[in-house]
């Protein structure tokens, strides 16, 4: 076995060829793999979408209530003791009702506690929105302006809806100090909690799936996983106890897991195989650390091919590409 066999990268367990081999190997019956590269299904693309749109609404209709908060709830006042004597400023030459007092109105703070609801309500559904449309439909790690700020979309929508409008709060002349402290603990409370709630703590990438994807394959010759309704993972073995809950068990790709809410395959992939009898790699455990590193966002990490104690162990055979990248792959064997 040559010594840096299992620091070779996986770059083709996704290609035309690997394609061709894990459909033989698959037979008639099973799902076609796809083609080189993890890309969403059709359906999860479109349901992404549609939450993408859903989400937006949602956030502009939390700024436009944002932007009636400052230029009309908080201008509203009222008048304590108009009866008092007219006086003329002298320094501005007008008439002024001497003894007269401007206040906030007690319906527009009660309003103004009522539009900070309202203004969370709608970003935290948004951002929940959006990050599962995140999860079906991944950005890329490595556009990292693009992967940041789809990720975090959620927090950012929330700032721009809360803070100019607690800032109005604070400046505002007419407010008693009661009032202020009221709604400033308020606003500053729902934002802290719509900023935390829209953050994404650990966003899948494309290349997380793609890893995925890779590894099922090579471990099992094509891209088949299975999984039952409820947790977030899949699996490579129908046997293995986390998946005997009584629920009906699925079967499809690594996308169509995806598409079902399942965002990661397990880490416990080479107990499963044992399970199930299968052919475990002797270096499993490293494979389980690459792809945990990917996940948690290390973009250098190189995902280790499968080191077998026999070569007829092997489900598929995936060559390195050429480093030119100017030849065309030899063809798998399985």
């Amino acid at each position: 076995m040559p010594e840096n066999s299992s620091h070779k990268p996986a770059r083709a367990a996704a290609s035309k060829s690997a394609s061709t081999a894990s459909k033989a190997a698959a037979g008639a019956d099973d799902p076609a793999d796809p083609p080189a590269g993890w890309t969403p299904t059709p359906e999860a693309k479109a349901t992404a979408t549609r939450f993408r749109w859903i989400a937006a609404v949602l956030w502009a209709v939390a700024i436009a209530a944002e932007a009636v908060g400052i230029f009309w709830l908080l201008r509203q006042r009222q008048y304590v003791g108009e009866d008092g004597t007219l006086v003329r400023n002298p320094d501005t030459g007008l008439l002024e009702q001497q003894g007269a007092t401007a206040t906030f109105p007690q319906w527009a703070f009660i309003t103004l506690i009522a539009l900070f609801v309202v203004i969370a309500a709608l970003s935290i559904t948004g951002s929940f929105l959006w990050k599962k449309a995140n999860r079906l439909d991944p950005a890329r790690r490595s556009d990292t302006v693009r992967f940041f700020v789809q990720n975090q979309l959620g927090a950012i929508i929330a700032i721009i809806a809360f803070v100019p409008l607690i800032i109005m709060v604070f400046l505002n002349k007419d407010m008693s100090k009661g009032q202020k402290t009221t709604a400033g603990i308020v606003g500053i409370v729902l934002a802290a909690l719509a900023v935390v709630l829209g953050i994404d703590f650990k966003p899948s990438s494309v290349e997380q799936y793609t890893a995925d994807q890779s590894t099922v394959i090579q471990l099992l010759g094509q891209d088949k996983v299975v999984w039952v309704d409820g947790g977030t993972v899949y699996h490579v073995c129908e046997q293995v106890s986390a998946i005997q809950t009584g629920s009906d068990k699925r079967t499809g790709t690594t996308a169509q897991a995806v598409e079902a809410g399942k965002t990661r395959l397990t880490l416990e992939f080479a107990s499963e195989l044992r399970k199930c009898g299968l052919a475990v790699p002797e270096n499993s455990p490293a494979i389980a650390d690459a792809l945990r590193a990917i996940r948690d966002g290390k973009t250098d990490t190189t995902l280790p091919a499968p080191v077998w104690a026999n070569a007829s162990d092997a489900p598929i055979t995936v060559p390195d590409a050429p480093s030119s990248g100017n030849e065309p792959a030899p063809t798998s064997t399985p």
